[in-house]
């Protein structure tokens, strides 16, 4: 996994992002990509504009994961202040399909860690629903330790 990279939001990546997009089909489910159902990605305005809305965020950070030039997922950190982190964690993301399996995910969110550590966070929340199998190995393999399942899992990780 060594030409895995984090990039930040741009309009470079339109093109990849679409169709790691398609591989997930219909709906507003890739966690970490902070889309919203207002967001138009399919023509290239809409896209500009999405872009410029996640880049202006203060209190999140979003990252697409990036091998060669095809996305394979995204991650968000929100920041300490977040109205969202506490509910739905200050780290949540996504992986497409087809690069499920691999570690991407793990890989992912230890290096939002580090980025986490350097905006003073000691540690940071990451939930799943219960049955989300995939989602929970992940965070455990990426250190962390349940708080509570019940509907959620709520798992909490040092920075």
């Amino acid at each position: 996994m060594s030409t895995l990279s984090l990039v930040e939001p741009t309009t470079r990546l339109r093109q990849a992002w679409r169709q790691a997009h398609a591989e997930w089909g219909p709906g507003l489910h890739e966690d970490g990509f902070g889309l919203l159902p207002s967001d138009d990605v399919e023509t290239d305005p809409g896209f500009a504009a999405w872009i410029a809305r996640l880049t202006g965020e203060e209190l999140v950070s979003y990252r697409s994961i990036v091998e060669g030039e095809q996305v394979l997922g995204g991650i968000a950190l929100r920041h300490a202040g977040h109205e969202h982190a506490e509910w739905a964690g200050h780290i949540g993301f996504g992986i497409r399909p087809s690069a499920r399996g691999r570690g991407v995910a793990t890989w992912a969110v230890r290096c939002m860690l580090d980025e986490a550590r350097t905006l003073g966070l000691h540690r940071v929340l990451l939930v799943c629903e219960a049955g989300n199998v995939a989602s929970a190995k992940t965070i455990e393999k990426a250190g962390g330790v349940l708080e509570r399942a019940e509907h959620v899992r709520r798992y909490w990780l040092d920075t």
